[in-house]
């Protein structure tokens, strides 16, 4: 009984992992014609308007949360969900349909930003080999965006600022990792879940307004809609549940491996919908990227 609940754990994480790598290289980029900040203020309330269907009952804690509540709450809607998403949309339009597997791979740098960030505030250790697997990483992940070529930005090409804003997005997510250990300690995944969606669109719905960008609403095709109806099913709040209740059924070390579907399928998704192919360097420092950050997860873990 016990090996079936694993399974089943490990099985629910690597669909929320397949679903990401659909999403960041198939759905989001189709929203192109679209501004960035108009769709991160959708892609968070499309899926919070469906929470209140069935967790309203969270409405409770309103009274319940402490001012630190409200601190870290606010914190991992404004890295997690504004920042982290607006990189990573703006990362993914900068190149065009071009290897966006790349700015996929890159965002799993982010473990190096959460314990670097986990160490500061939470007083957390590093461990020994952390500074050796982390340089690897970040060298493997400058060759997968580079190859042999250095950076040249007078060529006209994004590829340099959609590493960065990649980059950016590790570190946020990597932050709303961290703030998200704080909350978690008193409140359930459940709870953390519906206040970051609900956070994130009132933060973004601030920025959408005071930017004049909510006339976007009439510029979205019946397309756009269907593809923010679908996000917010699959890879929006419905695999973000998925991981969690499969997380709550693995140790760490097993969903570190199944998180691997991301990446992976990132790069099969954008071979099969864009006929991207990363050239034998980029592979090399592909694996080579992953397998670093796996060395520092299971250290970590």
């Amino acid at each position: 009984m016990k090996k079936n609940i694993v399974i089943l754990g490990a099985f629910l994480i690597c669909i929320s992992a397949i679903l990401w790598g659909f999403d960041g290289v198939v759905l989001t980029p189709r929203l192109f014609n679209l501004d960035v900040g108009f769709i991160v203020f959708m892609l968070h309330a499309i899926p919070f308007v469906i929470m209140n269907l069935f967790l309203f009952r969270e409405y409770k804690y309103l009274k319940k949360f402490t001012r630190e509540d409200y601190v870290f709450l606010g914190l991992i809607a404004l890295f997690g969900g504004a920042l982290g998403t607006l990189s990573i949309v703006k990362a993914l339009f900068l190149l065009n349909f071009q290897h966006l597997s790349i700015v996929v791979l890159l965002q799993k740098l982010q473990p190096i930003f959460a314990i670097i960030l986990a160490t500061i505030l939470l007083k957390e250790k590093i461990k020994r080999n952390f500074a050796l697997w982390a340089s690897v990483a970040i060298i493997a992940g400058y060759f997968l965006t580079f190859g042999f070529h250095p950076p040249n930005l007078e060529t006209g090409s994004n590829t340099v600022y959609a590493a960065l804003y990649a980059l950016l997005a590790a570190f946020s997510f990597g932050s709303a990792t961290v703030f998200g250990k704080k909350i978690l300690t008193k409140y359930s995944f459940k709870t953390a879940t519906f206040y970051r969606f609900g956070f994130t669109a009132l933060i973004m719905l601030v920025f959408v307004f005071f930017t004049n960008k909510l006339g976007q609403l009439y510029i979205t095709t019946q397309i756009n809609w269907i593809i923010f109806i679908i996000i917010a099913f699959t890879t929006g709040s419905g695999a973000i549940f998925l991981y969690y209740y499969g997380l709550k059924k693995v140790k760490a070390i097993v969903s570190t491996i199944c998180e691997l579907c991301f990446p992976i399928s990132a790069i099969i998704f954008d071979y099969i919908f864009n006929q991207s192919v990363l050239s034998p360097v980029q592979w090399i420092s592909a694996v080579i990227m992953i397998f670093s950050i796996i060395k520092i997860s299971t250290e970590k873990n």
